[in-house]
């Protein structure tokens, strides 16, 4: 113990504290001997950089009770609204397979069920199929129906949610690193502003995205045009 808390930087005494407070595992024992680890001199240090911003040690306790018990920190803090308040604007669609048939007619194979479900655009809720999207969805049809196959457009849809990803990645590691306030006492305050700046990033993201892609598409579609009509291939 005398070791642990030399290498803590903290006196015995406190290090007996903490364990009464139930802020670091119990030692493993071997007869009259107690063994401690990296993992507790991890955890003590974990403690020394909660307190030196601010934490109590009340707090430090709520939060590691937490994580043991599989709580996450949104919950403590009260996020749990403003972090799972949906960014998307979908809306879910339940089928019946009849229903799935009469939209694919012979697109709507086994295989491409399994693929559908495989991507996560289909879930199984009882006898029915639950669809994602409604945006999705219609556009898969209108594909089909514009002589696109529909494996092709399921893999195009698993190509673009990892582009998706990318981007949401970059876009959540500049708000990260510039917008959200540092780490801080989780008062009430903290947890507003939080949610304010939340609310806020919502319409700006969508609206980068949608800017970016529709630019996009203008640069390739004009490319794919021009290189068409450099073929030498006339409209039909």
């Amino acid at each position: 113990m005398t070791e642990l808390a030399e290498a803590a930087g903290i006196t015995v005494r406190t290090l007996r504290y903490y364990r009464e407070r139930k802020l670091i595992p119990p030692p493993r024992r071997e007869g009259r001997i107690a063994w401690y680890d990296n993992h507790h001199l991890a955890r003590l240090r974990t403690i020394a950089a909660l307190l030196e911003r601010g934490h109590t040690l009340g707090g430090i306790a709520e939060l590691i009770a937490a994580f043991e018990g599989g709580r996450g920190v949104a919950e403590i803090l009260g996020l749990g609204g403003a972090i799972s308040a949906p960014w998307s604007r979908e809306t879910l669609v339940r089928l019946t397979p009849e229903e799935l048939l009469d939209h694919f007619a012979g697109e709507a194979t086994a295989e491409n069920l399994a693929a559908s479900l495989d991507i996560g655009y289909l879930a199984v809720d009882g006898e029915e199929l639950v669809h994602v999207s409604s945006r999705l969805l219609d556009v898969s049809r209108r594909l089909v129906r514009e002589g696109v196959p529909l494996p092709v457009i399921l893999a195009a849809g698993r190509e673009i949610r990892v582009h998706a990803d990318a981007l949401a990645a970059t876009f959540t590691s500049l708000v990260r690193e510039h917008i959200l306030p540092e780490a801080a006492p989780p008062s009430p305050d903290a947890v507003e502003s939080v949610q304010r700046i939340l609310n806020r990033l919502r319409p700006l993201a969508r609206t980068v995205v949608e800017a970016e892609v529709a630019l996009a598409m203008d640069r390739r579609v004009r490319a794919d045009v021009e290189a068409w009509l450099d073929d030498g291939v006339s409209p039909r």
